[in-house]
């Protein structure tokens, strides 16, 4: 008789383009959405947490065919008896489910309605280097009001998040475009092929890769990339491709120039005119409230979105300089996006809805603070109260509670206490800043030992013998005195 056959243990690794966050990073993540979220609500806006789960039809910019959803989400089929056969998916953004919530309780929400969200989206694309599957966004969005007003709050907003989280000013921008803009190029090129038209915006979204040159060669006959592969062009002539180039590199030395040089390039177009002077509107309500262009600017190179807003398109980026992987330098890049998407909720109700947001990249604004130094890549652990005597662990628990109450992160060690040099081991794997020990006879004395770890490693890696003598980096004190002399030591190793 055959021996039936094992079944095979899963293998422990994680899934393609996901990916484990541990303490450090996940206590460094939840504080950065506290802090936005306190901008955000200081600004008016309200939280809102919506579900993950969307069905297909709601989240719209993705159908099923005939077996499965299109790629791009994560999505399945209900049972006919669960679902009637629905096809549900992870939300991949925060603002197709706002579009929802919007049109289904807009009976019982103020208008304007102002909220935010913050959590994980889920996106079944090909990953890539530091491109995930899943991965945070949080959203600001105002729903419900045309105003020029909602787009400059918006945008000052955004401004605001970046300094409070540690971004200082110059070292990012806030750049700011108009779809309408280039509706109004689109409509002086004369382009009646929608076709074409896609294609040119499909183009025009390249500017920041390939520069003015590579795009007047995308919308002629085409150009070699960099592998020397031939890309076809769209194939325009140079007349109509240059509405489009004097779009993308019409920004002039102040605003002024280039809202002048943007008139240049919409001509008589009557949406070219009225993005532009949404433009002018918007600057000058941020002038009015204080943000120069040392913060946010009008620049028409902002493209990416385009082909999605109706309306003020905006983009944070970071201009300070970082190495890459080759250890060649360039800037850290968008770390946030946003716009006017007055035809979202539409899809629900039939009627035009005015709608405008923002959204941040949490994970690339954390990497961004890291590069900076204004984030440690590691955190301190627990203070550690080792177990000299298992037969005390109420004295040791004692200790500890003592800790919390003062607001201190403490715990006792809970392995096997035998060996001593595995406790401290075992703190110095979590990183953790202070050991208390109490044995027999400090317990018979009254007395605790407190043994400054973070201190005791720099000494050991770094000072001679003179250095170790003068500065300790353990003390006796009275057992009365342990929350005392852990918060001073914890405050001297933060200053």
């Amino acid at each position: 008789m055959a021996k039936p056959k094992k079944t095979p243990r899963p293998k422990a690794e994680t899934p393609k383009g996901f990916r484990d966050y541990f303490g450090a990073e996940v206590t460094q993540r939840t504080e950065m959405l506290r802090t936005i979220a306190g901008v955000y609500h200081r600004y008016g806006f309200e939280a809102l947490e919506s579900s993950a789960v969307e069905t297909v039809e709601a989240l719209g910019k993705f159908l099923p065919d005939v077996d499965r959803p299109n790629e791009g989400v994560f999505a399945w089929q209900e049972s006919e008896e669960d679902g009637a056969g629905d096809w549900m998916a992870l939300r991949y953004d925060l603002t197709a489910p706002l579009a929802r919530v919007y049109a289904q309780h807009r009976n019982d929400l103020p208008t304007p309605y102002r909220r935010y969200a913050m959590g994980p989206v889920w996106r079944n694309e090909k990953p890539g280097p530091g491109r995930y599957r899943q991965f945070y966004q949080c959203d600001a969005d105002t729903v419900g009001s045309a105003s020029m007003a909602a787009d400059a709050e918006i945008c000052a907003m955004l401004s605001d998040t970046l300094e409070t989280v540690g971004i200082p000013r110059g070292d990012y921008v806030v750049r700011v475009n108009n779809r309408k803009v280039l509706n109004g190029v689109l409509e002086t090129m004369g382009l009646a092929d929608e076709g074409q038209r896609d294609a040119v915006l499909r183009t025009i979204d390249k500017f920041d890769k390939v520069g003015a040159d590579g795009v007047r060669e995308l919308l002629g006959k085409g150009r070699l990339d960099a592998s020397g592969a031939f890309i076809d062009g769209v194939g325009l002539s140079d007349d109509q491709a240059g509405p489009v180039l004097a779009f993308l590199t019409s920004k002039g030395e102040d605003a002024a120039a280039t809202v002048t040089n943007l008139r240049a390039a919409v001509g008589a177009s009557q949406i070219g005119v009225q993005g532009i002077n949404e433009l002018d509107q918007i600057g000058d309500l941020l002038a009015a409230g204080g943000y120069g262009p040392d913060r946010i600017v009008i620049d028409p190179s902002v493209v990416r979105g385009l082909g999605y807003y109706t309306g003020p398109v905006y983009e944070a980026e970071l201009t300070f300089e970082i190495f890459d992987e080759k250890g060649r330098k360039r800037q850290f890049g968008s770390v946030s996006g946003g716009g006017r998407y007055d035809d979202l909720v539409k899809r629900f109700t039939g009627q035009e809805v005015p709608a405008t947001g923002v959204s941040i990249g949490v994970d690339r604004l954390l990497a961004a603070l890291r590069e900076k130094g204004r984030i440690q890549a590691v955190e301190h652990g627990p203070v550690v109260v080792t177990v000299m005597d298992r037969d005390r662990m109420a004295d040791y628990q004692a200790m500890v509670a003592e800790l919390r109450n003062a607001g201190i992160r403490a715990e006792v060690y809970l392995g096997n206490p035998k060996n001593f040099g595995n406790q401290l081991k075992y703190a110095d794997k979590r990183n953790s800043p202070v050991a208390v020990i109490e044995g027999g006879d400090e317990k018979a004395n009254g007395v605790v030992q407190i043994k400054d770890l973070i201190l005791g490693a720099q000494i050991a890696a770094n000072a001679t013998l003179e250095e170790w003598k003068e500065r300790p980096s353990q003390y006796e004190v009275a057992r009365g005195d342990l929350v005392a002399k852990v918060r001073e030591i914890l405050a001297g190793q933060a200053g």
